[in-house]
């Protein structure tokens, strides 16, 4: 059973991870006459004490991204993950695509984005690990939403939440941060994720929409524990590109 709990907890953490990369901020919005972007393209990196994800997608926005309207967003993602079952460790692979079409709701400096879709997930072990229920290829659907809200010229606020029927799981995660010189938001987050026999917790500080050139940057640390009696550090890494 622990072995089933820690893949289904990868799942989520593989998934979550791509959702909270997504962070955008209104400092990027087109000056008039500019051609409006429609594309923005997302990756990361999420690191803890059991295991390690990375992932890539995108979204495109026939409007523009910085108006409301149909949003489509896709993403993969892949990693591995350590846990036990009896006196054995497993090494467990997991890969996962989705495609989520959308739709982003604006107003001033407020956005969320609201997607649903399809979510496929393929799990490995070496060695194999037969008691895993995840083992093998399930589709399923997938949803949630990403926020971002910017109170005041130097704060802002940011709440992502994905669910997915595969593994019965969901992720979610809080933010916020102040302006600092000008060239990032930096503050707290926390995060929860799991399912119905596994939880995690997170709680860290954030760096957020640090720009260098055409592309913006990312980062959380902090503690992580899990109801398997599990805990250690965390930190994550993302980048964005908005064409």
């Amino acid at each position: 059973m622990r072995g089933v709990v820690a893949c289904v907890a990868a799942a989520v953490i593989a998934a979550g991870t791509a959702y909270c990369s997504v962070e955008t901020s209104f400092a990027q919005t087109a000056k008039d006459g500019e051609t409006a972007q429609r594309f923005l393209f997302f990756s990361g990196v999420d690191l803890w004490s059991n295991g390690g994800f990375g992932h890539g997608g995108l979204l495109w926005s026939p409007a523009g991204l910085d108006h409301e309207g149909f949003t489509l967003k896709t993403l993969l993602g892949a990693g591995t993950y350590k846990y036990h079952t009896g006196a054995t460790e497993v090494t467990g692979m997991q890969f996962l695509g989705a495609v989520m079409p959308g739709w982003r709701f604006k107003r001033d400096a407020f956005e969320v984005t609201a997607f649903l879709g399809l979510d496929v997930q393929n799990h490995r072990s070496r060695p194999d690990d037969a008691g895993n229920q995840l083992r093998g290829t399930h589709a399923g659907l997938r949803g949630g939403f990403d926020l971002w809200w910017e109170p005041s010229k130097t704060t802002m606020a940011a709440a992502s939440v994905s669910l997915s029927t595969v593994g019965s799981s969901y992720w979610t995660r809080g933010a916020y941060g102040w302006r600092v010189f000008d060239l990032i938001y930096l503050g707290p987050e926390a995060q929860a994720l799991g399912n119905t026999t596994y939880h995690q917790y997170r709680l860290g500080l954030h760096a957020t929409a640090f720009k260098t050139g055409q592309f913006e940057w990312s980062a959380g640390a902090g503690f992580a524990s899990d109801s398997d009696h599990r805990s250690g550090a965390y930190g994550r890494i993302g980048l964005l590109a908005r064409r």
